[in-house]
């Protein structure tokens, strides 16, 4: 039994697994693929909700997107793809429970976090909002539409990465370009 699961976990086993999966769409397939790796789904949904009871019902949700998603991607190293899209499955949560209404452009945005300040503290922040909307619209479309996708409709990488066909790393390209492209325009509108 645990050389078994020893076996199991060599990523060639894994891989083997999804084929398999991807060829027959066998649900006992992708649950032999995925019960040895739930401890950790679990432990990385502790991490980001802090509850047990939510992290429980989050291995199973991710379990039913394993059952479309898995089909849909190119998965070379299935512990990685899984904890990626599970980190993703808990972000994309938390977003949803917020509360807030506004558009929340926070740190992450810009490094400094100026934009928020200035907004925030300005006396015309009409003015700011429309820079930003300016600004926005200099990107290129790639950059434009990965940053509405990620900041404003708050979609997790992976989603805007099936939204627009690009692969991940596109997507993170386009989201960092269009963070830094963003800053520079909003500095100068500010001068």
């Amino acid at each position: 039994m645990i050389k078994d699961l020893k076996k199991h976990q060599d990523s060639s086993m894994d891989e083997q697994w999804v084929t398999d999966y991807k060829k027959k769409g066998d649900l006992m397939i992708l649950g032999k693929l995925y019960q040895p790796y739930m401890p950790l789904v679990y432990g990385v949904c502790l991490k980001y909700f802090k509850d047990e009871e939510n992290s429980k019902d989050a291995v199973m949700q991710i379990f039913e997107q394993l059952i479309t998603k898995l089909k849909k991607h190119e998965v070379k190293n299935f512990k990685s793809w899984l904890y990626v899209l599970s980190r993703n499955y808990c972000l994309m949560e938390l977003r949803k429970n917020q509360k807030n209404t506004f558009i929340n452009i926070d740190e992450s945005f810009m490094e400094t976090g100026s934009l928020l300040h200035r907004i925030n503290n300005d006396d015309d922040k009409e003015a700011q909002l429309v820079a930003l909307e300016k600004c926005i619209e200099t990107l290129n479309h790639e950059q434009k539409l990965s940053v509405d996708l990620f900041y404003l409709q708050k979609k997790c990488y992976s989603e805007v990465a099936e939204h627009t066909g690009f692969d991940l790393n596109k997507v993170k390209s386009n989201i960092q370009n269009g963070k830094r492209n963003l800053k520079i325009c909003l500095e100068k509108h500010s001068d």
